[in-house]
């Protein structure tokens, strides 16, 4: 399964499902500390995280995007204009993935989930 090379994603990132560390991204799509704690509280099921990234946004590289949806079988899914994110976890990892404006969100969303339920098959 290929995040990039998928056509639907224009940057990524692959962090740990503890939000400490970043195990691949595009150069141009660097995660701050702050966001990936962020992200793994979401994605772990902290309703306390989720309820503020509703109110207040969720910032990932850098951006602010309005979170449109946090479950646990589709991850999360937020946009900022026309440009969006979508974020789900393996086991052992998080799969953030940027659409330009041209790409809707549902083959972003299936682009994330497929490689992260990959990632699952193998162990990670």
């Amino acid at each position: 399964m290929i995040l990039i090379g998928s056509g639907n994603v224009d940057a990524g990132a692959i962090i740990s499902v503890a939000g400490d560390s970043v195990w691949a991204a595009s150069s141009d799509f660097q995660l701050s500390a702050a966001e990936m704690k962020t992200l793994a509280a979401i994605l772990t099921g902290d309703s306390a995280a989720k309820d503020k990234a509703f109110g207040e946004g969720l910032y990932v590289a850098g951006t602010r995007y309005v979170l449109a949806k946090a479950d646990d079988e589709e991850g999360v899914y937020a946009r900022s204009g026309r440009i969006g994110i979508a974020a789900a976890k393996s086991t052992q990892a998080i799969v953030v993935a940027r659409h330009p404006e041209t790409v809707p969100a549902g083959p972003v969303t299936v682009t994330v989930t497929g490689l992260t339920k990959y990632l699952k098959e193998q162990g990670y």
